[in-house]
Formats: structure tokens, C-alpha cells, sequence
């Protein structure tokens, strides 16, 4: 199986959804800009949030396995996918690619 890199791209965060929906929180994410992991064997990376790696897990695992080009070419790199994880507050984009 191949090893996948997983980055954190870029957070996004919508205070008037927060203001609107959200019970106040002291902390709600650990993840960082340009922090990385390795995912070997399809497997959750240590230190990976529990809530991204389900967004992203299915992608790893095809990545994995040697498949792409998900969605007939929606990523530049065919080894590799854009995923945000499900917090719809304060979403992370991970960029998902095959090393090797």
C-alpha cells in the first residue's frame, strides 16, 4: 500500500454561525496551518483529529490502494484530494496525497 501525506491547508471559521448556533466553547480544534501526517496502511495517523480523519478516511484508503482521479479529474494531481473535515464552523482543508 502506498503512504499518504496529509497537510492542513487553511482553516476557515464563520463567527455569526457561531454566535447563532454554537453553545460557547473554550477549546474546539488542535489542528494548525501546514501541520502534516502520515497515514501508513490506510491507518489514522497519531495526533490526527478523530472527526477529520472520518471526513477523510475513504479518500486515504482509495489513495492507498493505488486509485484516484476522484470525480473524473477534479484535482490537479490524480493522486490526491482537497477534504474539509465536518465542522461547520470552523472547517480545516486537507490536502490527502499519495507519496509513494
Amino acid at each position: 500500500m502506498k503512504r499518504v501525506k496529509i497537510t492542513a491547508v487553511r482553516q476557515t471559521v464563520y463567527p455569526d454561525l457561531m454566535a447563532r448556533y454554537e453553545n460557547p466553547i473554550e477549546h474546539a480544534c488542535d489542528v494548525r496551518e501546514g501541520q502534516q501526517w502520515v497515514s501508513v496502511d490506510a491507518q489514522c495517523p497519531e495526533g490526527m483529529c478523530p472527526s477529520a480523519w472520518e471526513s477523510m478516511r475513504p479518500f486515504v484508503e482509495s489513495l492507498a490502494r493505488g486509485e484516484g482521479n476522484f470525480y473524473d479529474g477534479w484535482m490537479k494531481n490524480p493522486m490526491s484530494a482537497m477534504i474539509s473535515c465536518n465542522d461547520g464552523f470552523r472547517p480545516f482543508s486537507f490536502y490527502v496525497e499519495a507519496v509513494d
